[in-house]
């Protein structure tokens, strides 16, 4: 049985009305200038309002195994175009290494098994895509947090970026490659996991294998796939567009909190 606090749904019924209003679709996106400038001055709204009616540790809901979606969508890249990924594939991952770095005390290489060998969390929770559908999945893998934790975090550190292996534009500079961040507030979460598993089954590749973000209190382009290295850093100053996201550089809000 869903249990889910009564202000959250009010504040993602009001996130799902704008949504609707200004984007057409989770992998696409045309933006007027003022159309964006207004998108950005009420994210802040947007952030401060959840915040404000939510606590620290507030969940997201969380649904019982009947409630499981029978489809699930595969959302943004089904199979990143590359090289290195196709290899990673091959081999099942075994020579697959996440980078924790930036603002670290302990920079850290860790691999599937390193990464399933740590206490897990499993979770069914509800996905949300800004495209207007849905999908219940069941969700296994470590906090970001426990990550965090074993890191250390440097004076400065605000922010996680996770960096992905797929490229949705070529280019030169890497900013066609998809990349995404959140908080630290978000970051420690407890429902904020780094999840290798779908369903009891090892993550399908059009799911992110072998490692995607599951942050369960915004929507679906903040479920970063396809991970291959974890920056923290103290702004987006340096990170090609500066607005913290593949999408958020093109129009996207920052913080999609639902």
């Amino acid at each position: 049985m869903m249990k889910t606090p009564s202000r959250r749904g009010f504040i993602g019924s009001a996130l799902a009305g704008l949504g609707a209003a200004a984007l057409s679709g989770c992998d696409r996106l045309v933006q007027s200038g003022p159309t964006d400038r207004i998108l950005r001055s009420t994210e802040h709204l947007t952030m401060k309002a959840q915040r404000a009616l939510q606590a620290r540790g507030t969940p997201a809901a969380e649904f019982s195994e009947s409630d499981l979606s029978p489809v699930f969508r595969a959302n943004g890249t089904r199979l990143p175009a590359s090289d290195e990924y196709a290899r990673l594939m091959d081999g099942k991952f075994a020579d697959w290494r996440l980078r924790v770095d930036g603002l670290v005390q302990k920079p850290l290489g860790l691999s599937l098994d390193d990464l399933m060998r740590l206490p897990s969390r499993t979770q069914i929770t509800r996905h949300d895509c800004v495209e207007g559908w849905s999908a219940i999945a069941k969700w296994q893998g470590v906090q970001l947090g426990r990550i965090l934790g074993t890191a250390g975090l440097s004076p400065g550190a605000r922010y996680v970026v996770f960096h992905c292996a797929d490229e949705l534009e070529q280019s030169l500079d890497g900013s066609g490659r998809y990349y995404e961040s959140i908080d630290l507030l978000d970051a420690w979460h407890p429902q904020t996991i780094l999840a290798y598993a779908m369903n009891d089954r090892p993550l399908p590749v059009e799911h992110g294998a072998p490692l995607r973000l599951r942050v369960e209190r915004q929507l679906g382009y903040k479920q970063a796939k396809y991970l291959m290295r974890l920056e923290v850093v103290s702004s987006f100053d340096r990170l090609w567009g500066g607005n913290g996201g593949y999408w958020e550089d093109r129009g996207y809000e920052w913080y999609a909190g639902i």
